[in-house]
């Protein structure tokens, strides 16, 4: 990588990695985990920075990694994934307080570290980034049909896991 190379991925880390590591985090559910994935991407990114024919695709290159190494890692991880239970957990009725916020918040991170990874991802991608399942199938390597599935399987899975709307609810996320 010559300087200009360097110096133009430097610009891109500063300005693109807190955006990555929030999608890494709503993947994960846990900040750690998040920026090990980021930075073996940004790490991947960097050997073929000078190989990218456009430069503008720089963080799909990164955020595809980030989601592929998060699939990869929990189907070796298999044995660690969360069991469900009969009863499903509390909820606050009123979200006015920010107390109630934070529960909220922690419910949607836990109904989303059960879902399976594919589905996880979908949800993310869908609700975090405002991708259509064409953008989304691209990113993941599937048909836009898997996507839909997906998608509607993690819904369901999420209103059966919470009282919350899980758009509503993914969106207020993001926002955080």
């Amino acid at each position: 990588m010559d300087i200009e190379d360097e110096q133009r991925f430097r610009e891109f880390v500063g300005a693109r990695s807190k955006a990555l590591l929030q999608t890494a985090y709503l993947l994960t559910g846990d900040w750690e985990h998040g920026r090990d994935l980021v930075q073996s991407a940004l790490a991947g990114l960097a050997r073929k920075w000078g190989q990218l024919a456009d430069p503008g695709h720089a963080e799909a290159y990164a955020r595809k990694a980030i989601y592929h190494a998060h699939v990869d890692r929990t189907r070796r991880l298999s044995w660690r994934r969360e069991r469900t239970t009969a009863t499903v957990p509390d909820t606050a009725a009123e979200r006015s307080d920010p107390a109630d916020l934070v529960a909220v918040r922690r419910d949607v991170m836990a109904a989303l570290r059960r879902l399976p990874p594919g589905q996880r991802a979908v949800v993310v991608l869908r609700y975090f980034e405002d991708r259509t399942d064409e953008d989304i199938a691209e990113v993941l390597g599937i048909s836009a049909g898997t996507v839909r599935s997906q998608h509607h399987k993690a819904l369901k899975a999420l209103r059966v896991s919470t009282d919350i709307t899980a758009k509503d609810s993914l969106k207020e996320e993001a926002a955080c």
